[in-house]
């Protein structure tokens, strides 16, 4: 049997994915994590776009209505030259964050190969329906998969703390 050491976490946009998987970080700080969450960008009241947030600092862009090219999720471009600056930046692969969360694995950040390439993730959402290689993901058998329902994030901060420290040992 393989030693489960990702901890993915699903749901529906809006379902508290983000908020979820803030508290974990939070729960476990001083812990040797890398990685970033997801911000929404609102201009008129209305989502325009997404940052991302280093758990360590720094801030970039992943998408945004204004962004035009190829890549392109519904109405949003997405930034794929600065996204994978922001991840240089944020030395996601560097050996001192052997842990990483990552918030989301989703089709705008599948669009660059440097994430596609990460390895040592332990923590993550994950879009609920994804191409292939997403659905692969959560199919791994060393992947635990969470699903956010109706139930708030709240109500599975325990359960999902418990599993991450299971992992870590």
């Amino acid at each position: 049997m393989v030693a489960r050491t990702n901890l993915l976490v699903t749901g529906p946009p809006g379902s508290g994915k983000t908020t979820l998987i803030t508290r974990v970080a939070e729960a476990f700080a001083g812990r040797p994590f890398g990685g970033f969450y997801t911000e929404e960008i609102r201009e008129e009241g209305r989502r325009a776009g997404f940052a991302l947030v280093g758990f360590e600092g720094g801030r970039g862009l992943l998408a945004h209505t204004r962004i035009g090219g190829p890549c392109r999720v519904g109405k949003y471009g997405v930034d794929v030259e600065g996204f994978e600056a922001f991840l240089g930046a944020i030395r996601l692969n560097a050996p001192e964050h052997p842990y990483i969360v990552i918030d989301e694995i989703g089709r705008m950040e599948w669009y660059s190969q440097r994430f596609r390439t990460t390895t040592g993730t332990l923590l993550a959402t994950i879009a609920l329906r994804g191409p292939a290689e997403i659905e692969a993901i959560k199919a791994r058998a060393d992947a635990l998969l969470r699903a956010l329902g109706r139930e708030k994030w709240d109500r599975i901060l325990p359960a999902v703390c418990r599993d991450l420290e299971a992992m870590l040992g």
